[in-house]
């Protein structure tokens, strides 16, 4: 009876310890990908955002992402995918794409979100979004004749298979290099998010360097 008690006493105290060393041992706040994807510019350090301009989160991470964007260094390139679920993330998903091929997304961009998240437009009308986007300086026959183009479609094609490589649930989302995932939940916060992903812009260049030598 006696050995069974310290038997039982030592099987206790082993679980207790295997339980303390977990606790000790935080949960990475970024998910390692099984299989990295290649980056859109070789030689350069890619920073991935995927979003969605009916996201209120993706909205609300825009005052912090950008500054962050604009000061990042020349080796680290900085990419906004639209994740694209169906329905009106598909729409919105294309919209994007369209005003990138244009060439003028860096300048309606924001206000295609304010038009979504403060005005409450829908724009997943093609006309609806060309009416709005000619507000906003964007040649109206140009938009409906990219939108509905091979190239976009292409592109929407592209998008869609990076974000099953990517294995993404939800956005905004961030990837480094191909390599790691995160979102603002699970670093802590959005201002928590850029400073991870400077870390692990930091690891991917030490990597890169150590190869070299």
């Amino acid at each position: 009876m006696r050995n069974l008690i310290i038997s039982a006493a030592l099987v206790a105290a082993s679980l207790f310890g295997m339980t303390a060393q977990a606790a000790e041992k935080p949960e990475a706040p970024y998910v390692e990908l099984s299989n990295p994807v290649p980056v859109a510019v070789p030689g350069k350090i890619e920073v991935v955002e995927l979003f969605w301009y009916g996201c209120p989160h993706c909205y609300a991470f825009e005052p912090v992402v950008n500054p962050w964007a604009e000061k990042l260094p020349a080796d680290v390139n900085f990419v906004r995918i639209p994740a694209m679920f169906g329905g009106p993330w598909d729409a919105h998903g294309q919209m994007f794409l369209t005003l990138e091929a244009m060439g003028v997304e860096s300048k309606v961009h924001a206000a295609v979100f304010e038009a979504i998240q403060k005005e409450h437009k829908k724009l997943t009308d093609k006309e609806d979004m060309a009416d709005f986007l000619a507000t906003q300086g964007v040649d109206k026959d140009k938009f409906l004749a990219t939108f509905d183009s091979f190239a976009i479609k292409g592109q929407i094609n592209k998008a869609k298979e990076l974000a099953k490589k990517y294995e993404i649930s939800g956005v905004p989302t961030m990837i480094v290099n191909g390599k790691y995932r995160f979102d603002i939940g699970s670093a802590g916060g959005a201002e928590q998010a850029l400073k991870l992903a400077d870390q692990l812009v930091a690891k991917e260049r030490a990597a890169t360097k150590a190869v070299a030598n």
